[in-house]
């Protein structure tokens, strides 16, 4: 019951219910469903605008934000579909840039589960279809479409014409999904490119590229990875940026860390590697201060759950994730202030590689659960810290954990997206 929500608004949560009943719990690939689906509500995924469509293990999410800021500060009106949400199911359709609201959400809903009745679609293929058929019937000029899980069998993949296919960090994480090996994961995630539809991605190392250079020439899908047709650098303050249109200085991101930069990077590259939409040097400028997505380094707001106390929260929830958040810990704090890290896991996920990184770097460890999901125990990732050399404490969960915490400690709260959900929820910072 990994992904399943709740909702305040009775309707919303009568489909969700419904849809808790009627499909199964867990992951299932396949777009035999999907198709089945959509074809039965009349296949909007033929009448949307033009579509950024983007896989990835880390900062697809991100890369979603700063192409919806960009869009946007273009003047284009902007669907975007993204996953998991973080509080609200609404979170995940954004219909001409607002969250969608409620009564549409269970007109929706109600009519895709009417629609998938005898084919017993997933709950991420009911989100999908939900929102394909959104944005098939609101006017807007640019369609953004973040994977779930994978690619090749993604149900964002139904899209048969996208304007820009994009792969942005490629990490191990669901490994029973989309294979053992960095190569296997990134031709799952390759396989959402497109004949003659340009394929924009990161830099990789060389086994990893050419498994995505032959997925790209086995469809006719030019492949553009950073340090070819485009590259960008952070020096002196900037985001440098260039390919064969020119060279851009753009400000940094307001979103925290080098790898957010990457991601803009990455969006640029999508926005100038296509001629349907017009995106000015300005609007990319702006995209850097504009573009917000929440439980990535976020320094939480005062609020009912943590008070004034300094509190940050990422979701990240694999070990390269860990990696990034670690590094920009130690280059932004070198005041030698101790870090104390609320932690969790699912049961799924690698918690001793997502310690790894914050050896040095974590005063005390404090380990809670994840509600209403399989996670390890409190008890079993202090002993699996232990063996890393962490101090470690078992709390019932972060409100818990705080009050253990000193007052005016610096405090990460870190490893999973659900439970950031939980923290943002309990401060009263609900994303809109």
């Amino acid at each position: 019951m990994a992904d399943f929500a709740r909702s305040a608004h009775p309707g919303v949560q009568e489909q969700l219910d419904r849809l808790s009943m009627v499909s199964p719990a867990g992951d299932r690939l396949g777009l035999e469903r999907i198709s089945a689906t959509l074809d039965r509500l009349g296949r909007p995924q033929d009448r949307l605008p033009p579509v950024f469509h983007i896989a990835g293990t880390n900062g697809k999410g991100s890369t979603v934000a700063f192409l919806r800021a960009a869009l946007e500060a273009s003047g284009h009106a902007v669907h975007a579909f993204t996953s998991p949400h973080l509080v609200r199911f609404n979170e995940r359709i954004r219909v001409a840039g607002r969250l969608i609201d409620d009564e549409t959400l269970a007109g929706l809903l109600t009519e895709v589960l009417d629609a998938g009745s005898g084919i017993e679609p997933s709950f991420f293929e009911v989100a999908t279809a939900a929102a394909l058929l959104a944005f098939a019937r609101a006017p807007a000029d640019a369609c953004i479409l973040e994977v779930g899980l994978g690619g090749r069998l993604d149900a964002t993949n139904v899209i048969e014409r996208p304007l820009v296919t994009a792969i942005a960090n490629l990490a191990l994480d669901h490994q029973q999904f989309l294979g053992a090996s960095l190569t296997d994961i990134a031709a799952e995630k390759a396989a959402i490119a497109k004949v003659d539809v340009p394929l924009v991605t990161q830099l990789y190392p060389p086994a990893i590229s050419s498994r995505i250079a032959r997925a790209a020439e086995a469809v006719g899908a030019p492949w553009l990875p950073r340090g070819s047709t485009w590259d960008a650098i952070v020096r002196q303050g900037n985001l440098r940026y260039r390919d064969e249109l020119g060279e851009l200085h753009l400000p940094l991101p307001l979103l925290p860390g080098r790898h957010q930069a990457m991601n803009a990077a990455l969006a640029v590259a999508m926005l100038r590697h296509q001629d349907k939409l017009h995106v000015p040097d300005s609007a990319l400028g702006a995209a850097m201060g504009w573009a917000d997505w929440p439980a990535r380094l976020q320094h939480l707001a005062p609020g009912p759950l943590v008070g004034d106390r300094d509190v940050w929260l990422d979701g990240g929830h694999n070990p390269s994730a860990a990696r990034q958040v670690a590094i920009w810990f130690k280059h932004a704090f070198a005041d030698g202030e101790p870090l104390h890290l609320i932690f969790a896991s699912l049961a799924t996920k690698d918690p001793a590689g997502m310690l790894e990184p914050f050896k040095d770097l974590a005063a005390h460890l404090h380990a809670v659960p994840i509600p209403d999901h399989s996670c390890f125990s409190p008890h079993d990732l202090c002993e699996i810290a232990a063996e890393l050399g962490f101090a470690a404490t078992p709390h019932e969960d972060v409100e818990d954990a705080l009050v253990a915490i000193p007052a005016d400690a610096r405090v990460l709260i870190f490893g999973s997206l659900y439970l950031a959900g939980n923290v943002l929820a309990a401060n009263d910072q609900v994303p809109d």
